[in-house]
């Protein structure tokens, strides 16, 4: 009897694809919150389930950052990218982490392009004859019909030395390059260094320290799928300014009409579900001298008497958190305490370097502020705004007078009954400030 061997075919197994994921997110105070989610969730979409449970006001700010502890770097999540396909490149024994705080700067190169990109460091091959207003700068980057171009020198970490070196850089849609005769932008003088449909652009946490660079205005280019140091393309700035306008340029070539879609996506939906709101243009700016209140602008003789109805409560509700009996320097100054330690850009304790750590984090943007206790005088707060992307300092002092606790910026000139008022006048008012106080940095605890 004759057996014939049949071969049998059993069907193709497919992996169980598992629709929930678990992920655990941080933010600046090193607390985390555990949430089950989708697959496909987007970096926006996570950070709009936090906005809700914690309560936060949306401006569009919120961002999710990727964050590398054993290389010392992190960047920013674009806001379309699926989240786990960010921690399928991590590989099993890393200690990445996913971190959720403020980012004002994440768009703001399409408000204000000019400013990111510094003349000296663009060049594009159009008919501008290198005049170009916002609108059309923008536009080269977005457009794959030009040829925007950044360029400018660069510290970068010479591949198995602890040495830097200096060399002349070429950024293009193609990828990045250095010369490697000086200032020669010639095809046969280009070395090729990177391109970034396989690679991301990061910030290094603690250049000088981790990696020996000259300045702390460090930045790498990372392979998507790798994690070791020896992979990394590090790279130096010598300003922050520098910095901005490479790491920027390179999101741009990366992801380019996808961030502007990212960027007008919330706006679409504001105008779909219009929301009652007030310009800054209609608020009232007023000088609470302690003595009588000025108005610096007047646009409605009715806007003008809701604030002063708002102080009116404001004066009330210091009376009550202040002892009984006749008010004095000390009770004012309780009452004052009352108020600014409840408010959202007050910091207790925060060290001038936390300080500079915490504005830097959440975005280096014309008025980005906070407000805290001077470590070197107990008595006086020192407010710490940024502007041009440097972080500023400047000493609130407090001012007594006929038994009355004001406080002041300007040696006693514009003088504010508590640290609320003060921060509402410079909102709407420059004052001796650089700039108006725009964004306040904003902390929570998951």
């Amino acid at each position: 009897m004759n057996f014939h061997a049949r071969r049998v075919t059993l069907p193709t197994i497919t992996p169980l694809c598992l629709s929930k994921r678990v992920i655990k997110v941080y933010c600046e105070d090193n607390t985390s919150r555990a949430v089950e989610v989708p697959s496909d969730i987007t970096a926006r979409d996570i950070c709009q389930l936090f906005i809700l449970k914690n309560h936060c006001i949306d401006d569009h700010s919120w961002t999710l950052f990727e964050q590398i502890p054993h290389l010392s770097i992190e960047r920013t999540i674009e806001d379309h990218e699926l989240v786990v396909e960010v921690q399928s490149g991590w590989g099993m024994d890393s200690h990445c982490c996913l971190y959720f705080r403020k980012n004002y700067a994440k768009y703001e190169f399409f408000q204000k392009p000019l400013d990111f990109f510094p003349e000296q460091m663009v060049s594009v091959s159009s008919e501008s004859n290198g005049i170009m207003n916002h609108s059309q700068l923008i536009q080269t980057f977005l457009s794959s019909s030009s040829c925007p171009e950044i360029h400018g020198f660069l510290h970068a970490k010479e591949h198995g030395r602890k040495s830097w070196k200096k060399f002349y850089f070429v950024l293009r849609r193609s990828g990045l390059y250095f010369s490697n005769k000086g200032t020669s932008k010639e095809p046969r003088h280009l070395q090729f260094i990177a391109e970034f449909g396989d690679s991301d652009v990061y910030t290094l946490l603690s250049a000088k320290k981790v990696y020996g660079a000259p300045t702390d205005y460090g930045f790498c280019v990372k392979a998507s799928k790798s994690s070791s140091a020896r992979d990394l393309k590090l790279l130096c700035a010598d300003d922050e300014q520098t910095r901005t306008c490479w790491v920027t340029a390179m999101r741009l070539f990366k992801y380019g009409m996808q961030l502007y879609q990212n960027f007008i996506q919330p706006y679409q939906k504001q105008k779909s579900s219009p929301m009652r709101s007030i310009s800054e243009n209609s608020l009232v700016a007023m000088d609470f001298s302690g003595h009588k209140s000025r108005v610096i602008e007047n646009p409605s003789e009715v806007l003008s008497v809701a604030v002063e109805e708002g102080l009116s409560w404001r004066r009330k509700s210091c009376h009550r958190l202040s002892s009984h009996g006749s008010p004095s320097a000390s009770q004012s100054s309780m009452s004052s305490i009352a108020i600014h330690v409840a408010q959202p850009w007050f910091y207790c304790k925060l060290s001038r370097d936390e300080a500079q750590k915490l504005i830097s984090q959440q975005g280096l943007i014309d008025g980005v502020f906070l407000v805290r206790d001077s470590q070197s005088n107990p008595r006086t707060f020192v407010l710490s705004l940024c502007h041009t992307q440097k972080i500023k300092h400047f000493q609130i002092v407090p001012v007594e007078e006929d038994g009355e606790l004001f406080y002041s910026l300007d040696d006693g000139h514009t003088r504010f009954t508590d640290l609320l008022q003060l921060v509402e006048f410079y909102q709407l008012n420059r004052g001796i400030l650089p700039c108006k106080l725009k964004h306040h940095c904003a902390r929570i605890a998951l």
